[in-house]
């Protein structure tokens, strides 16, 4: 009899009923595998990992129940009526009848994703949730290039760089953007809205290369998603800050498109103040306001014409003067109001070699004013009011003495530890720090750099702090043989501490002393000098001798405690233990190079 023998019959129990197999599922939808896997992307339908797998191990179930929400979809209804009209289409080229088949493609029919962003998230929170992926998808083909071979259309890239820049607008101007890190794979970013911290993967401004071990159609198809998805978190963006959306935006594809755009830019601003008159009136009844009888436009209308005729239509800079400062009369938290004043009446140049793209989103988030070389740049480089020039290159053809001269690190540094850095070791022809990771915590991992270091006392000097001494950690604090039981120290690091713990607690037992005798009137003398030094050296010398005696009992407490645990519970500590082990040996390792290095460095000083 089969292992899995069920009678004629009897209805179907446990694993066999609640989940099927994939081929199962594409026969049950009476659809084709590439259009299933379509499904499920739209739909938001992923594979179990049953417990018991009753057709075997290499197979991919789903559960019953989303295959039956897929049966019920309307948009399978419809992905088959544009099959079927494809169809048609085909059979009219087959004829060779032209008209026929272009008559057939202008009335195609289509479909949209808007009621699948409403089913999968219902509340807007939700998709702030699941935007980390949506953000890098879109950034990532923003930065493709058109491949007609595989499908990917430069409609499409052009429309992912509008949202990648509507976002990046929002973000920027609301100061919602808090960490950013260069890396190989491209630069990270970390921005946090309405209470949910959102991460993104941003690819450098290089041309890429597309690799043949890519499904693109899988791709695409959650691009196709994430589009919409995009669209409707910045249209709500958008409203909430009191901004029409879409914005309206002209390529710069010929050169006469740069008055079409500030046309087009300027009325959108006539439009918008003329609502707002016309709100204001209609809201007081008695309220006028002032208008020049020739229907000549006012300075401020003017003037958000005429910057957006400086701003190029594709970067991200254009957008952030349509975004309005609406949100100025809400009360905005303690981080958000750091962000906005780090750079304040800072302004930054940018040469042609720098990450300009990178610069013009992190620079305005933090509050500064920038500006490039090139076309449509808000000032010039000769503007005696700059305040820093970010350059990558050794040698500058002209040096202005109003300003200083850094390296693209700095920007990024000065975000990460919200402070303005000292700009001596990002000088033009200098090796900068190491560009420390903001998304790593260095007190979890047990190693915390030198440079990190640093900054945090940059950081307690900007905020007038007081730092405890280099030699007086936290563990002087702390019983060292407690911290040994747990596993945080070594036996080693163990012994310093509570050396150290000892020596400190005997120069204060001195220090009271030489305090209760000054109360008292007494001269203090050598004597009583020489006795307390030899009582805190006898006390020394009894915590080193006790102190063998403290890890012995240390480790039988270790060992009773493994004795009386169950096995599950044994080889999960057991476990942790390797896990502290390789995170200390990692730690060790670190040391060494670091000695390495600044012995390396010593040899070629001297």
């Amino acid at each position: 009899m089969p292992k899995h023998y069920r009678p004629p019959g009897k209805k179907k129990e446990g694993n066999a009923a609640r989940y099927v197999t994939r081929s199962q599922a594409v026969k049950q939808l009476q659809v084709s595998l590439p259009l299933f896997r379509r499904l499920c992307i739209l739909k938001g339908v992923f594979p179990r990992e049953p417990k018991k797998k009753v057709k075997g191990n290499h197979h991919t179930y789903y559960h019953t129940k989303d295959i039956a929400f897929l049966h019920h979809e309307p948009l399978l209804e419809k992905f088959r009526d544009i099959r079927a009209y494809d169809k048609k289409v085909k059979k009219a080229k087959a004829k060779k009848n032209r008209d026929l088949a272009e008559r057939l493609l202008t009335r195609r029919p289509g479909y949209t994703l808007d009621r699948l962003i409403c089913e999968r998230y219902p509340k807007f929170t939700d998709a702030l949730r699941d935007l980390d992926d949506c953000l890098t998808m879109v950034h990532l083909f923003a930065a493709l290039p058109a491949l007609e071979s595989e499908k990917v259309q430069v409609k499409r890239i052009h429309n992912c760089r509008r949202l990648s820049h509507e976002w990046q607008a929002y973000i920027s101007r609301t100061h919602k953007l808090r960490k950013t890190f260069i890396s190989v794979k491209g630069i990270y970013y970390q921005a946090e809205v309405e209470g949910q911290k959102i991460t993104w993967l941003a690819p450098h401004s290089l041309q890429q290369v597309l690799t043949d071990d890519v499904d693109f159609n899988v791709m695409l198809t959650f691009l196709e998603f994430y589009e919409t998805l995009l669209a409707f978190v910045n249209f709500r963006h958008y409203h909430s800050i009191n901004v029409k959306y879409p914005p309206i935006l002209d390529s710069r594809l010929e050169a006469l498109a740069i008055e079409l755009y500030a046309l087009s830019r300027y009325f959108t601003a006539n439009s918008s103040a003329t609502a707002l008159e016309s709100q204001a009136i209609s809201s007081s009844g008695s309220a006028q306001i002032d208008i020049t009888k020739d229907g000549t436009p006012d300075e401020s209308e003017l003037r958000l014409a005429q910057l957006q005729h400086q701003l190029p239509s594709n970067e991200p800079g254009t957008l952030m003067h349509l975004v309005e400062d609406a949100n100025g009369e809400d009360e905005d938290d303690e981080e958000t109001k750091e962000c906005k004043t780090l750079f304040k009446n800072k302004k930054f140049f940018l040469s042609r070699e720098v990450p300009r793209e990178s610069l013009l989103f992190v620079i305005p988030a933090f509050g500064g004013a920038v500006s490039w070389e090139g076309e449509g740049a808000p000032f010039k480089e000769a503007d005696q009011s700059i305040t820093y020039q970010i350059v990558d290159r050794p040698t500058q053809g002209h040096i202005f003495l109003s300003r200083e001269y850094i390296q693209p690190q700095w920007v990024y540094d000065c975000v990460n530890s919200r402070i303005i850095l000292p700009t001596d070791a990002y000088m033009v022809g200098r090796v900068p720090p190491p560009h420390l990771s903001p998304f790593v915590d260095n007190e979890t991992e047990g190693y915390v750099p030198e440079y990190a270091e640093t900054i945090k006392r940059l950081q307690a000097a900007a905020r007038k702090e007081v730092l405890p001494i280099p030699g007086a950690g936290k563990e002087d604090l702390d019983d060292p043989q407690n911290l040994l039981v747990e596993g945080i120290i070594g036996r080693t690091e163990a012994n310093e501490a509570a050396e150290r713990k000892k020596k400190m607690l005997a120069l204060e037992k001195q220090y009271h002393n030489e305090l209760q005798l000054e109360l008292q009137g007494v001269q203090y003398s050598s004597s009583v000098s020489n006795v307390n030094k030899r009582s805190s050296v006898e006390d020394t010398e009894a915590g080193e001798v006790s102190l063998p005696d403290m890890q012995q009992i240390a480790e039988d407490s270790t060992t009773m405690s493994k004795v009386v645990m169950s096995r599950k519970k044994r080889r999960l500590y057991e476990a942790m233990q390797i896990g502290k082990e390789r995170k200390r040996a990692h730690v060790d390792l670190l040391k060494e190079r670091k000695q390495k290095l600044e012995a390396a460095q010593g040899s070629e000083k001297s």
